[in-house]
Parts: structure tokens; C-alpha cells; sequence
């Protein structure tokens, strides 16, 4: 199945099912902060996993309490697409305090 940039209206309306997470220019974007710096890591090596089970990557940045993503989907030219909501999602599922355990 090809994968097609979402329109400004769709990117919205998913957003609004994802508390923390917003739009910063062409890309999704959300920032954690964790209890410890081995906790922040914990989670790059948790992402990275899922990152690579769904063949698409974010960029992270690790600090020393947080944890950065932005994502965006290269193959469209750099647009945000169900794949990016998807990781998105994932993310939030696993992220200690922000999504279903």
C-alpha cells in the first residue's frame, strides 16, 4: 500500500488523540521528560525497537532527563503520514506515565 502525506485537516484531527504530541513545521514532534537519565535511555533503546519493527525511524535527541522525537516520512518528501502516527501511537503506549501499560 502506498503511503500519501496527510492534509493539514487529518494531521489536526489526529493530533487531537495525542496529548503532548503537536506539529513543529513539516514534522511530528514530542518531547519527554523521565524520572533519571537511565530512564530517558531506556526509552531511546524502547523506541529504537519499535523504530525498527515498524521499518520507520524518528529522529531522537536524548538529554539528560528527556527524550525528543520528530518524525516525518522521507519517501513522501519529507511529509507527515499515517506511518508517523502510527510510531507516534506506539510510542505512547510504551512512554512510562503517558500511555496505556
Amino acid at each position: 500500500m502506498a503511503v500519501a502525506p496527510l492534509s493539514q485537516k487529518e494531521i489536526e484531527d489526529r493530533l487531537a488523540e495525542l496529548p503532548g504530541w503537536a506539529l513543529d513545521g513539516d514534522r511530528l514532534a514530542r518531547a519527554y521528560r523521565l524520572d533519571s537519565h537511565f530512564a530517558a535511555v531506556a526509552l531511546v533503546v524502547h523506541i529504537a525497537h519499535i523504530q525498527d519493527e515498524l521499518d520507520h525511524h524518528s529522529d531522537l535527541t536524548l538529554g539528560y532527563h528527556t527524550v525528543t522525537l520528530t518524525v516525518n516520512t522521507h519517501s513522501v518528501g519529507g511529509a507527515v503520514t499515517a506511518k508517523d502516527f502510527e510510531l507516534a501511537h506506539r510510542v505512547e503506549d510504551i512512554a512510562p506515565g503517558h500511555g496505556a501499560h
